[in-house]
């Protein structure tokens, strides 16, 4: 089966890329740190057994951290705008933007643990089913369907609820989905986020380089 790998992202820009993270250790920062987690992920897309790479983008990549980088990274990627009002419908129109002759496995950038091995174990899973994976506080991280119009079950599913994962995983049984579970991963969201994630990030991760960064600098500024 042809799959095409689709990542939801965000520009990291400050102020407005990862709010809660922000508000405990600033916008610069988050920001930041951002960046780095959607670098990461683009990295494991590209190395990953896929057949198509697309990137579903809202925001302004001018004004984001590290844009030169994000804008090199992207150059290998088929780059669409999000399109639609919540993030059901951006969701669902994303699956059909990207959609080929095949199906489709979307990742969101908030996972930069997330590895080229993983995301081809789930395309290889694509071959005889649906695919979900849930994330530890309540939402999922990844989604695979044969049928990217599936995605549509997406519009009835209350977002960024502690009830999300499950929902979804209701909503597309109902609608004919055979899903079967990938490895539960960690989000970042918020600064309790950060160690348990980098920490299971490579040495040269981008994301864990940010954040042992970030920790040593504020480390510096307590002492000071």
């Amino acid at each position: 089966m042809i799959v095409t790998a689709l990542v939801v992202a965000k520009a990291p820009v400050p102020g407005l890329a990862k709010t809660r993270l922000a508000a405990t250790i600033g916008d610069a920062a988050a920001a930041e740190l951002a960046a780095a987690s959607l670098l990461d992920t683009l990295d494991a897309v590209s190395a990953a057994d896929v057949d198509h790479r697309v990137v579903a983008l809202t925001g302004s990549l001018a004004d984001a951290a590290r844009t030169d980088e994000l804008t090199r990274a992207l150059a290998s990627f088929t780059v669409i705008t999000q399109r639609g009002d919540g993030l059901g419908e951006r969701l669902a129109n994303a699956h059909a933007d990207a959609a080929t002759d095949g199906a489709v496995l979307q990742i969101g950038m908030d996972t930069p643990q997330v590895t080229a091995q993983i995301l081809s174990d789930a395309a290889v899973r694509l071959g005889s089913g649906d695919v979900l994976g849930s994330a530890e506080d309540g939402g999922w991280w990844a989604l695979g369907l044969r049928d990217p119009a599936m995605a549509r079950a997406l519009l009835d599913v209350p977002m960024s609820a502690p009830s999300t994962g499950t929902d979804t995983h209701a909503a597309l049984t109902a609608a004919g989905a055979s899903l079967t579970m990938l490895a539960e991963l960690r989000d970042v969201d918020f600064e309790s986020d950060l160690d348990p994630v980098s920490r299971r990030c490579t040495p040269d991760s981008r994301f864990r380089i940010a954040v042992d960064r970030i920790r040593s600098k504020r480390d510096v500024e307590s002492v000071t």
